[in-house]
């Protein structure tokens, strides 16, 4: 039996119908229904459906019916996704396994000293077609285009290109580099970068325009100050994201900002590339979530502004709390220029208490609209 055959098939003229114009709004100019809602949703969905995390990540193809499955129940997004914090690595000689509890994790470094750096060299694209990621990748976007077609969105994965690229070597080392010999830790950066360029080149190639998602994770103010942010994190995501672009990926771009960026969102401003389909996310300044009143002044004319609920509140058995911190957030930032959506300020925790999603749909629906919607 297939995963398919597990489920249910999505409310198309309905639900889906619906939630597909609200989630074109931003990008089309042509307001509908209300503000939407991306709590980025993982291996939620498979525990939401009665299976485990380590499903969710060792079974893509049911993990992403999962996503597709569960955004109706919450009213999210009309697309599906799946990822893991780590693509390409496998690639550059790290082993990854599987955890109960936990996505893919590395095992540990392979790149002892800068001498092993020297001579790593970014991994091609017909090599990456041998690898480990992107036949994954091809496997299940084939999956739902078969079987969930009206989800597809081809993705192509940097994600996090300093801290992926920091554990070949081992976080704590390449933090020391990034202040001893930050001309290795450029080199090891780089050769992430132009390997996830060739990734995403090899999925535009076979499934046209792939949307792209970005982040800095490591790179954020509780480790670095801005001006390391902006060398180490932000250039490269520009230069990332033009390169795919020359390669024929994107236009859409989702730029992820984990963690506290207190004072180094200016730094991407300036540095990341940008189209008339992208969407940028930041989770914290400081301790406590971004706020989408600052999010929309500093980037409302740039890109679709995504504020934030902190995660820690989506675990807390307070939907009224959830409730009032996503009206805040609305209220604060639904009129941005190129439209606003709102989500958590990272990954649904996979133990989300669904009355807390329920929260958010449920401010969005009285708090996210203006004008003559």
């Amino acid at each position: 039996m297939g995963y398919e055959e597990l489920f249910p098939k999505n409310d198309l003229e309905g639900w889906h119908a619906n939630a597909a114009k609200r989630f074109a709004s931003p990008f089309v100019d042509n307001f509908h229904d209300r503000i939407d809602v991306d709590p980025i949703i993982l291996s939620h969905a498979a525990v939401a459906c009665g299976f485990t995390i380590r499903d969710f990540y060792e079974k893509p193809e049911l993990g992403i019916h999962c996503v597709g499955y569960i955004s109706e129940l919450y009213d999210l997004l009309p697309v599906t996704h799946w990822f893991f914090s780590l693509p390409w690595v496998t690639e550059l000689g790290l082993t990854l396994e599987y955890k109960e509890t936990l996505p893919p994790i590395s095992t540990g470094p392979v790149l002892s000293g800068p001498e092993d750096v020297e001579k790593l060299e970014p991994v091609s694209k017909e090599d990456l077609k041998k690898g480990w990621t992107l036949p994954q990748f091809y496997n299940l976007y084939d999956y739902v285009a078969e079987n969930l077609p009206h989800t597809l969105v081809p993705i192509s994965y940097g994600f996090d290109l300093v801290g992926a690229a920091a554990e070949l070597v081992g976080v704590e080392e390449f933090i020391m580099w990034t202040f001893t010999d930050p001309d290795i830790a450029h080199k090891l950066v780089n050769t992430y970068v132009e390997t996830s360029i060739n990734g995403a080149d090899a999925l535009a190639e076979k499934y046209g325009s792939a949307m792209l998602i970005v982040g800095s994770v490591l790179a954020n103010n509780d480790i670095f100050a801005d001006e390391q942010v902006e060398e180490f994190s932000a250039k490269k995501m520009g230069y990332y994201v033009d390169q795919c672009f020359r390669r024929g990926a994107g236009p859409q771009v989702f730029y992820h900002l984990c963690g506290n960026h207190e004072t180094s969102y200016k730094v991407f401003k300036r540095n990341l590339t940008f189209s008339p389909f992208n969407v940028l996310h930041i989770g914290y300044k400081g301790s406590k979530v971004f706020p989408s009143d600052l999010l929309k002044e500093e980037f409302q004319d740039l890109t679709t502004c995504m504020g934030s609920v902190d995660t820690k509140l989506m675990i807390n058995p307070n939907p009224r709390v959830v409730y009032e911190q996503s009206k805040e957030q609305l209220l604060a930032g639904r009129d941005a220029k190129k439209g606003y959506i709102l989500g958590t300020a990272c990954e649904t925790p996979p133990y989300t208490i669904p009355g807390n999603l329920l929260a958010m749909t449920r401010a969005a629906r009285d708090f996210g609209t203006y004008g003559t919607w």
